[in-house]
């Protein structure tokens, strides 16, 4: 949820070090990749050879292919991944190596997201938009509304930090229980303390062993009958089977949901027939939207590694994220 407190390790060498960026694509050998192109800005060599490489800017959100890479690049001590999420990169990270990822960095673009979908659930602009006629609804706002966020990084903040000028009544819930401005901060075994009593419990933590699953029958049981759950994190932090039976009965207001498990949503799933259920298709972030943001991430730990400062996003392997 909260970021790991870790020691930081320094990654400087002697001599100018190489950086690869791969998956090679089209553009990779010319100053028209971006991604090269920072490293070059941040003083550092690029190399299409893993061997000779004491870098790896991984550029897809995918390991296919990645093993082998690592497997021949014996210099190599620092590996950056693209997005925030790391359960499939997981496995790989036991090799004494420096990983770091993209946490923090999407954090106002997927908040703002939440928040979309959070007022959409509250208002109902859904059926309007699916009407397709002059009804009668009712008013319900974010003011005065007490909002649950499950995790404490940079989406749960972000989104703290715009829900608190509407007048929202904030529970920020994270591993370290660390201070969110303008929220009452939780640890994360006062999760059901949390969400029992919440208007709305927005998901924005990291699928890790502890979160896959934590949205269940008994979890959903403990909300709020007119309550609604925001998914931005992952589809597997909730049992699906269990959210479509919590949204028949009624047992929860509705659900708004950017990630799904499965995923994509087959069109014959039956969350697309209930109508207190908002589905979009995991657009939160998409590559476009991300790729000014990983540049400079790209830019600014390139320098750093070249410098043997700090770096940012460091993933903590034991903790998974």
């Amino acid at each position: 949820m909260s970021e790991p407190q870790m020691s930081e390790p320094q990654v400087a060498s002697t001599g100018l070090p190489k950086v690869a960026v791969l998956p090679e694509h089209a553009e990779s050998s010319d100053q028209g990749d971006p991604l090269v192109s920072a490293v070059r800005r941040a003083g550092l060599g690029v190399t299409n050879d893993p061997s000779e490489a004491d870098a790896l800017i991984w550029r897809t959100p995918v390991p296919d292919g990645l093993a082998d890479v690592l497997a021949g690049a014996p210099r190599l001590r620092w590996v950056q991944l693209p997005w925030a999420g790391v359960e499939d990169f997981v496995d790989f990270m036991d090799d004494g190596r420096v990983w770091t990822c993209a946490k923090e960095v999407y954090g106002p673009c997927v908040a703002e997201f939440a928040l979309g979908l959070l007022i959409a659930g509250f208002r109902r602009i859904d059926r309007f938009v699916a009407a397709g006629r002059w009804t009668p609804f009712e008013a319900r706002t974010l003011e005065g509304a007490s909002v649950t966020i499950l995790g404490g990084g940079g989406i749960g903040r972000s989104l703290s930090s715009m829900l608190a000028p509407l007048g929202a009544s904030l529970t920020v819930v994270s591993r370290s229980g660390a201070p969110v401005p303008g929220a009452t901060s939780l640890l994360a075994v006062e999760t059901p303390q949390a969400v029992r009593g919440a208007d709305a419990v927005v998901l924005a933590l990291p699928l890790t062993a502890e979160t896959k699953g934590l949205v269940d029958a008994r979890f959903l049981e403990t909300m709020k009958t007119d309550a609604w759950l925001v998914n931005v994190a992952r589809g597997q932090i909730v049992i699906t089977d269990d959210l479509c039976q919590a949204l028949r009965t009624g047992s929860i207001g509705g659900a708004a949901l950017d990630v799904t498990d499965p995923e994509p949503l087959p069109s014959d799933h039956p969350l697309w027939d209930l109508d207190n259920a908002i589905i979009t298709p995991h657009a939160a972030n998409t590559a476009e939207l991300g790729a000014r943001p990983l540049r400079d991430l790209v830019e600014e730990n390139a320098r750093r590694f070249r410098e043997g400062e700090p770096l940012l996003g460091l993933v903590d392997p034991a903790s998974g994220y």
